[in-house]
């Protein structure tokens, strides 16, 4: 069984030991940090897989933090903070954040919100391991796929249509990956939600309904009359495309 391993990012110290030795008792390996110089020293020596991160820290504020690690990472991070304003809870999610929670908290829910993140980000690995195994490295070092007039540099990460580019949003681009190694296959919600990296809190159908309206309004000539991305009602979606490679 996989040993998961949490880094506690508090500067409380009676807080910051109740969460360590709760966890520690959980199975799970702990590191802790007082404030974002040691949380950095952390994340550069060690593979972290979730971090637990209060707001209010010392000299910089945990949501500056939060974007800070998002910027270069896809760990998971749950805030934990005792400020109760909705909008710090709506900046924090926005920053990048999957979860988060107030003091005072309870351990047992706490306990249940780390499980079920990390196993939203195994799956989300998983996937990744899937995909990359369809493709050989040879084949995968220089993928780019034409459809219509555009162009999609995998590697690169670009979408472009002749010399314009189009900015692509970490999930958009996850999505659109996903539509374009299974063309003429019907994709189901529940598969595209599981591809999505950059996670949100409570993910459901209409998250994908969102992504896939967003790479209409980015792609489609017509958006209200797609030509690659078909609604298949009751089942999904459909990328209609012609793949050229």
């Amino acid at each position: 069984m996989q040993q998961y391993h949490v880094l506690v990012v508090e500067d409380e110290p009676v807080t910051r030991a109740k969460l360590v030795d709760y966890f520690l008792q959980e199975g799970y390996r702990i590191s802790e940090a007082a404030d974002g110089n040691e949380m950095r020293s952390i994340l550069q020596n060690e593979k972290i897989d979730l971090i637990m991160l209060d707001i209010n820290l010392p000299g910089e504020d945990g949501l500056l933090l939060t974007r800070d690690i998002r910027s270069t990472s896809d760990v998971g991070i749950i805030l934990v903070t005792g400020r109760t304003d909705r909008v710090d809870r709506i900046v924090g999610l926005e920053m990048g954040a999957d979860d988060y929670v107030t003091k005072p908290f309870e351990l047992r829910e706490l306990r249940v919100r780390v499980k079920n993140l990390l196993w939203r980000i195994s799956k989300v690995d998983q996937v990744k391991q899937q995909l990359r195994q369809e493709f050989s490295e040879e084949k995968q070092a220089d993928r780019v796929v034409l459809f219509g007039p555009w162009t999609f540099d995998i590697p690169r990460r670009m979408l472009s249509k002749g010399d314009s580019p189009v900015k692509l949003t970490k999930a958009e681009y996850e999505v659109l990956l996903a539509f374009v190694t299974n063309p003429n296959s019907v994709l189901g919600r529940d598969q595209l939600l599981s591809l999505i990296s950059h996670r949100v809190e409570q993910p459901n159908d209409r998250t994908i309904d969102v992504l896939v309206r967003r790479l209409r309004s980015k792609i489609e000539d017509n958006p209200r009359n797609p030509r690659y991305f078909v609604t298949i009602h009751g089942e999904g979606y459909l990328f209609a495309g012609d793949i050229e490679q």
